[in-house]
């Protein structure tokens, strides 16, 4: 029986001694055969394609960029500090193949480009740093830090390479060589090395992450990793449209390949919580939590069509749904029938908290859901609560039974604060109404029993919401 781990699911057992001297001898073998070529010259044959070696790089350059695209998707969702250093490591990887690509005579260039011809090897240092990057103890201030410098980070490596490329262009200082040298020069060589010890770093660290029986995406990255690694030294003593040039393109397809694959078997919920930090997986965090449901939704089931049940739930959370998300910021954490549960985080800036943005989501929430029921007098009306304080954030269950969700005290008040709440209008905790302060006008809806609690619940009508 698999061990559970609370936040991250089961965890998978470890591999036989079999399997791992297999894996070691698969992952060794590009270098082995690397060294044969180079200690062999006569093994070593030259072939010159240049379509082949453009497509190939475009190949991995497009694989490099859907998995940045992604994997960012997720880290902005999540606000996950590995997730955001991935997703610069794919995209660094992705950027300097496409330069790379450019260097291929005759397909979008008459001639060779050295800038273009050795951003791989920056790219792939790049990239390595980011990964290496990736692989540290990303929890608390550290992946807090991360995360608020992610689009400055962004932005960084788009400048490093449109300034590669541009300079690369103009053939300027040491890139303006009329033809790419037969080997690296030492300033290159000295950046393979620095990538090999970052991959080296990254290697080690993501072998020693918890292996999730749900997500095999951190062993898949430790062996990506490896051959990136191998790639590095091919590309330093690898012989220009030799088969050890040759060799290191492909590694770098076959790594990046490998972190798809295994991506595509993570179960599509939660695809990337394989590598989130343990603050994103099993965090306790401040949040607000608001539920808003139909009053006299089951009456109006029971008298109307099914389509016509459809026609009005569709209706209603397309005019309830974008407030909550796209103004004031809130995650949608689940949809149950009539009613809708969303959380709201502090998001690092010095705007309004996560209690303002809640409490103007709700509020906004009843005007929008209320011009439609003006429409529609039959319909039901929501009824909303909110909550603030500690909880617990993370993924809960395993495999295809996975979901991000909140759970704890926080969540529980606000749930039965929504059932206190008058049809069409809002109610705040007491922990809310504090730390909306002067900004709420709010009127006593006196104290709620909640089952389970000791003491009661303090709820307030929230009535208008100043400078939100």
């Amino acid at each position: 029986m698999t061990a559970i781990v609370p936040g991250t699911g089961p965890v998978a057992p470890p591999p036989s001694r079999r399997a791992t001297a297999l894996t070691v001898a698969a992952l060794a073998l590009p270098l082995i055969g690397l060294a044969m070529l180079i200690l062999r010259p006569v093994l070593d044959l030259q072939w010159e394609h240049q379509p082949t070696h453009f497509w190939l790089v475009a190949a991995v350059g497009a694989i490099n960029a859907a998995l940045a695209w992604v994997v960012g998707a997720a880290a902005r969702l999540r606000r996950d500090a590995r997730l955001v250093l991935v997703s610069l490591s794919f995209g660094a990887a992705a950027g300097f193949l496409a330069l790379h690509a450019l260097a291929t005579p005759g397909v979008l260039l008459a001639e060779s480009n050295t800038g273009f011809a050795l951003a791989t090897p920056v790219g792939l240092t790049v990239a390595a740093v980011f990964a290496a990057w990736s692989s540290l103890d990303l929890d608390g201030a550290h992946g807090a830090r991360v995360v608020r410098l992610a689009p400055w980070l962004v932005g960084g490596l788009v400048a490093l390479m449109v300034l590669w490329g541009v300079v690369s262009l103009l053939r300027l200082g040491p890139l303006d060589a009329a033809a790419p040298p037969e080997r690296t020069t030492v300033p290159f060589a000295v950046l393979a090395t620095i990538g090999l010890a970052c991959y080296a770093v990254a290697v080690v660290r993501y072998l020693r992450m918890p292996r999730h029986a749900a997500s095999p995406l951190p062993l898949a990255f430790a062996a990506a990793f490896t051959l990136l690694a191998e790639a590095e030294i091919a590309v330093v003593v690898g012989r220009n449209w030799h088969l050890s040039w040759w060799e290191w393109h492909v590694l770098m397809l076959a790594a990046f390949i490998i972190i798809a694959v295994a991506a595509q078997r993570s179960w599509r919920e939660e695809r990337w919580s394989g590598l989130y930090t343990q603050d994103t997986a099993a965090g306790e965090r401040d949040v607000s939590v608001l539920f808003a449901d139909l009053a006299g939704f089951t009456h109006f089931s029971e008298s109307h069509e099914p389509a016509e049940v459809t026609a009005m739930l569709n209706t209603y959370f397309t005019d309830a749904i974008p407030p909550l998300v796209e103004r004031f910021g809130g995650r949608v954490d689940r949809l149950i029938g009539d009613a809708v549960m969303a959380v709201f985080e502090s998001d690092g800036s010095s705007g309004p908290s996560h209690a303002q943005r809640a409490a103007g989501a709700a509020l906004a929430l009843q005007q929008a859901t209320g011009a439609v029921a003006a429409a529609h007098p039959d319909w039901p009306r929501f009824r909303v609560g909110v909550n603030s304080g500690r909880a617990n954030v993370g993924i809960l269950g395993t495999g295809g039974g996975r979901t991000y969700t909140v759970i704890g005290d926080t969540v529980n008040v606000a749930s039965r604060i929504e059932h206190r709440a008058p049809v069409g209008g809002v109610a705040i905790a007491a922990a809310t109404r504090e730390r909306l302060g002067d900004a709420a006008i709010t009127q006593p809806l006196g104290e709620l029993e909640v089952a389970g609690r000791d003491a009661p619940v303090e709820a307030h009508l929230l009535v208008g919401l100043q400078g939100v």
